[in-house]
């Protein structure tokens, strides 16, 4: 049997990785896989790649095989006189027993004869609000693949966070000729809210709150995914301040926390009092806020 380049059937060069191989021999298998193809020589094809595959997926598999071409290549390169008709049998030869030892009792193409094969995995990009991240959900999924469409419920547990990952095992892609499906892997994408930003399990927050609440301080209501808490701001805080309310941030085994960024906002009118009001202040309360710039 004459050389093959395995490399070649699967469109590959030898600088391939082993993730190469594997990602291009899925798409041929599915390509000519006689169960689905409707390809002309589709079994032929699907044995070929299936032959390929078997020989490049395992590192030392690969590794004798490169060295077989190395070798036959130096025999075609060393041409002896002919004599009785057999030059170059030697070629076939090696690589027959090439495929022998590697195939063993199953002979050449054992592995593309094989019709079962697996599902892909599939994957899935699922936004929830951050609400959702504190109770959990449940989606609807709407999964597409060449042999089925379907529906598919699917529940979010809480605690999760942006761009993690949940597998759900068989959930993929379905097999074909009885082989086991793939895995759905689902990743989580958060809403754009109107208040809050996540990070992790940390969830932030900026609050407004009045001249007055930043002078004196006090206990304010905060608004959070889980709902309303009180919080007490210090005397004499700025725009800018940050405080921590512990343990309230995404719930897991050990939950995020939530920070609260102040920000001080005048309001948009002044009646003449509050106007005298903060004359006087001025007049009593000797501060300036620009002293460190020198003017």
């Amino acid at each position: 049997m004459e050389y093959k380049d395995y490399y070649k059937v699967l469109g590959l060069t030898k600088e391939a990785t082993q993730d190469d191989i594997k990602r291009v021999y899925r798409k041929l298998a599915r390509k000519y896989h006689p169960d689905i193809s409707k390809e002309a020589n589709a079994e032929e094809q699907f044995k070929e790649v299936g032959e390929a595959y078997e020989v490049l997926k395992d590192p030392e598999k690969r590794a004798a095989y490169d060295q077989l071409g190395v070798d036959l290549h130096a025999q075609r390169d060393f041409r002896p006189p002919p004599s009785n008709g057999t030059a170059g049998a030697g070629q076939s030869a090696d690589f027959d027993d090439f495929l022998a030892n590697l195939f063993g009792q199953r002979g050449r193409g054992g592995a593309g004869r094989t019709q079962a094969m697996s599902g892909e995995d599939s994957h899935f990009k699922v936004s929830i609000d951050l609400e959702d991240a504190y109770r959990g959900a449940t989606r609807s999924l709407n999964l597409r693949s060449p042999q089925q469409d379907r529906t598919l419920n699917v529940k979010i547990p809480k605690g999760v966070k942006q761009g993690q990952h949940i597998r759900l095992q068989g959930q993929g892609n379905p097999g074909i000729g009885g082989g086991s499906a793939g895995d759905l892997y689902l990743e989580i994408a958060f809403n754009p809210h109107p208040l809050y930003r996540a990070e992790e399990l940390n969830v932030y927050l900026e609050l407004p709150i009045a001249p007055w609440e930043a002078a004196l301080g006090g206990s304010v209501k905060v608004p959070t995914p889980d709902g309303a808490v009180d919080m007490k701001i210090p005397a004499g805080s700025s725009s800018g301040r940050k405080l921590r309310l512990k343990g309230r941030g995404i719930p897991a085994q050990t939950p995020g926390d939530f920070y609260v960024t102040l920000k001080v906002v005048m309001p948009d009118t002044l009646s003449d009092k509050a106007k005298a009001l903060y004359s006087e202040l001025a007049l009593e309360q000797a501060f300036n806020p620009r002293a460190g710039m020198g003017v």
